[in-house]
């Protein structure tokens, strides 16, 4: 590009509601984004899927395209963005891009949790970068912050609630005594949750973001199978009552941290105990929140709206604004590439957490002491207990235990054999309990 145009030209690939918002977004900004960048954005060309949708912006016909190549094969065009999703497609778009020798901007989370190695390495290759503030966490810049202002600092450790759909429904569930399916609903009906709300509550929208928050923190593009994610389907209000009488909110955390006096490294998602008292509880609704530690800096926050139309393009915007400065100035590949201290993963086994179990036992006298006695056993400590009255036709009552810290192998070996009392039924409610300390 001749740098005295000072005119970034952009392949816009995919017109859905982030699409929808970066058009919008980079049309109603233009000019404040060219005073405070010393370029001018243009979004040259947009390939869709069906020119005939109706559409929140409207795009100049000659700009439409249903072919995304033509996007790659326009010389003139310096840039694409990538926000057609799915995995397949989007990664076959972004290698020819790549090869192309053009940057990229993507918010695609799964595509570069389950291809980002090589992508990465495509784009090192090739001097081409791959921008992808997007991809996690919405609006809140936690890539760009571990990037560059945290540079200078070892993480040991990432709390995060980054699915906002998940934390919506338990925070209606906590707040309004609404069963998980009444709280899916109304969360769809809002536009809170997609139409198949499968990967954010099953916990794998978090997961996705987890691994990259992984790479970005350790040197370590983790394969989704070492990850261990669990969704918030089988949360009942029961455990959520309970959490609350313990002290705690339950919330469907990410925890990327490296393991203590050990290199491995920690990747996981699961509903999650938090105490009340710690900042991240008191995050509600559909925003979301990153607790970051780093060895020099100590604990940071971020906090905002991890998902949305708008949040998410001004994150795209962000990475635009990057690329305009780094084209003209003839940088190439920028990227932070964080090079791997940490390259074992932590077997889940061998994690450590507090727990919090939920059973259903025979009301009659002596099964506590049961329990107790396997737990003993397994050097499994027993917190505290809650154990409500029963009522007078119950054959069975819950039981509520807070574990002590221990591994996640040794808490299974026990709750195996607690399993196996003839008064215990096998239903039962196992979840992490996090103090949330680096």
């Amino acid at each position: 590009m001749d740098k005295k145009e000072k005119q970034l030209r952009i392949g816009l690939a995919g017109l859905g509601n982030v699409g929808a918002g970066v058009y919008k977004n980079l049309e109603k900004n233009k000019s404040l984004l060219c005073e405070r960048t010393g370029t001018e954005l243009v979004v040259k060309k947009v390939a869709v899927r069906d020119l005939n949708r109706k559409r929140d912006v409207t795009v100049p016909s000659e700009k439409l395209t249903t072919d995304w190549k033509e996007l790659i094969n326009d010389p003139e065009i310096d840039i694409i963005v990538e926000l057609i999703g799915g995995v397949d497609e989007a990664h076959e778009l972004i290698v020819a891009a790549l090869n192309a020798n053009k940057a990229v901007v993507t918010g695609n989370k799964a595509v570069l949790a389950e291809k980002g190695k090589e992508l990465i390495e495509l784009s090192e290759k090739q001097n081409s970068p791959l921008y992808c503030e997007a991809a996690v966490a919405g609006g809140i810049p936690i890539i760009k912050a571990v990037k560059e202002a945290l540079i200078g600092n070892r993480i040991t450790s990432i709390f995060g609630i980054i699915n906002g759909t998940s934390n919506y429904i338990l925070t209606r569930m906590t707040s309004a005594g609404i069963t998980f399916q009444e709280a899916l609903e109304e969360a769809t009906q809002k536009g809170f949750a997609e139409a198949d709300p499968s990967l954010d509550i099953n916990g794998w929208d978090a997961g996705h973001k987890a691994i990259i928050l992984g790479w970005l923190s350790y040197g370590h593009w983790l394969r989704p199978e070492e990850v261990s994610v669990n969704g918030i389907e089988d949360i009942s209000l029961d455990d959520v009552s309970f959490a609350n009488d313990l002290g705690y909110e339950i919330k469907l955390l990410g925890v990327i941290r490296q393991a203590e006096g050990d290199e491995r490294i920690e990747v996981r998602v699961s509903p999650t105990l938090i105490p009340k008292g710690h900042i991240l509880s008191s995050v509600d609704g559909v925003f979301n929140a990153v607790a970051v530690h780093g060895d020099v800096v100590g604990e940071t926050l971020f906090y905002g709206s991890g998902a949305g139309q708008d949040a998410t393009s001004s994150a795209v915007i962000s990475d635009l604004a990057d690329a305009a400065e780094n084209i003209h100035n003839d940088v190439g590949c920028t990227g932070f590439v964080p090079k791997g201290d940490f390259g074992t993963v932590l077997p889940l086994d061998e994690t450590l957490s507090q727990y919090y179990l939920r059973l259903s036992v025979a009301d009659r006298p002596g099964v506590l002491a049961q329990i107790a006695d396997i737990t003993g056993k397994n050097n499994v400590g027993i917190l505290s207990v809650i154990q409500p009255e029963p009522a007078s036709s119950s054959k069975h009552i819950p039981l509520v235990l807070l574990l002590h810290d221990a591994s996640y192998g040794t808490v299974q070996n026990a709750l195996s054999a607690i399993l196996g009392l003839e008064s215990v039924e096998t239903k039962h409610t196992l979840l992490r309990v996090e103090t949330l300390k680096s």
